[in-house]
């Protein structure tokens, strides 16, 4: 696409009112890419639970409310159509593929970016809180860390990995399972769970337990699970997490597994996870609860010590990691599980998500 064809103003999803689930379609100004930046022609958004953590304001961890008029999104993928200064004579090329990720923006230059921790950058910027995000037509990002979609990935298909897929594949390379081990997904069928159940088993070499409601079994045992509970046959009480723990055992052979990476954002999870988890076994930490947090049960000095246990704490993943997972995607190791909305369904979207109901994701189409 030819600069002269970029338009001066362009479609966006905003968040009118911050603390609910609504979102209204506005023509907004395509801005001009500065210095260091590219302008992309985007096509493709996956929609997220964090985004609506974001817009609802749930996240009591995040230092400021959600502005009135955010553009939300985090999972972008578009073309190259403007260069702004000082970035022509970047690997990138006009038309090139890309994607814009949770973290907008990293310096790679502070301790947490040299460690390889982006999302702890200490100038970083979320795209879709307090920096335009996804949802919309035309969206900035910086040159040096936009990520280059393989050729023959589909959009639409590697829209939710920007997201989604690197932030499970950081957090199953984060637990120190070793090929063979087994690893519970708690969230199993849900937009997390059902890519980490797949890049787990089929990229990893791990035995995966799915634990989610009953009806979505199927999508995680087509995903790589071996076993799978129903965690609505059990309660939320002290007995019935200890059955469901006796269970997980019983299924590993009587050991435990080896990491439980929790995807779903449920303190009951959380505090489940430990007793499924053998000797010198991790709990790796991604999805966030809402409202105030609560403390993870068994998570006592002596149990800790005596067990040899470890709780990490996963958030995204860099741009290696990216990389990496999209190029699982194009060589089919991983594939989204995903239906594709226009961008008048967003609230109907978040609102099937807010109630469960939501198997794998959602891909938001982004042409007129």
């Amino acid at each position: 696409m030819a600069t002269a064809e970029i338009p001066s103003r362009h479609k966006a999803l905003v968040y009118d009112e911050p603390g609910k689930i609504s979102t209204k379609i506005e023509e907004i100004e395509t801005p001009k890419p500065g210095v260091g930046e590219v302008l992309v022609r985007l096509t493709h958004s996956g929609v997220c639970h964090s985004d609506m953590g974001v817009m609802t304001n749930s996240w009591s961890w995040l230092p400021a409310p959600t502005q009135k008029g955010q553009v939300g999104g985090h999972e972008g993928v578009g073309e190259v159509v403007a260069f702004g200064p000082g970035t022509e004579s970047t690997v990138l090329k006009k038309g090139q593929r890309v994607g814009i990720k949770w973290m907008a923006y990293a310096c790679t230059q502070c301790p947490a970016c040299l460690a390889g921790l982006d999302a702890s950058c200490s100038s970083g910027k979320i795209s879709g809180y307090y920096f335009p995000g996804t949802f919309q037509q035309y969206a900035v990002a910086p040159a040096h860390y936009v990520t280059p979609i393989p050729d023959g990935l589909p959009s639409d298909v590697a829209a939710p990995m920007l997201c989604g897929g690197v932030t499970v594949y950081a957090a199953l390379k984060k637990s120190g399972a070793q090929p063979g081990d087994w690893v519970v997904i708690p969230g199993a069928g849900g937009g997390l769970g059902h890519m980490a159940l797949q890049i787990g088993s089929r990229g990893m070499g791990f035995r995966m337990i799915g634990i989610d409601a009953g009806e979505k079994e199927k999508l995680a045992k087509e995903c790589g699970a071996e076993v799978f509970f129903d965690v609505t046959k059990y309660g939320k009480d002290a007995d019935a997490s200890k059955k469901l723990a006796e269970d997980v055992k019983q299924a590993t052979g009587g050991l435990g597994a080896a990491a439980v990476v929790v995807c779903t954002a449920s303190n009951v999870a959380y505090g489940q996870a430990l007793s499924f988890l053998k000797f010198h076994g991790t709990l790796v930490c991604v999805g966030v609860p809402e409202g105030e947090p609560e403390v993870i049960k068994n998570a006592d000095p002596a149990t800790m010590l005596v067990s040899s246990l470890r709780i990490v704490g996963s958030a995204v993943g860099n741009r290696k990691d990216a990389i990496e997972t999209l190029d699982m995607a194009a060589r089919g190791v991983v594939t989204t599980r995903f239906t594709t909305e226009k961008m008048d369904k967003l609230n109907d979207v978040f609102e099937r998500m807010d109630k469960g109901k939501l198997q794998g994701r959602v891909v938001l189409d982004l042409s007129d």
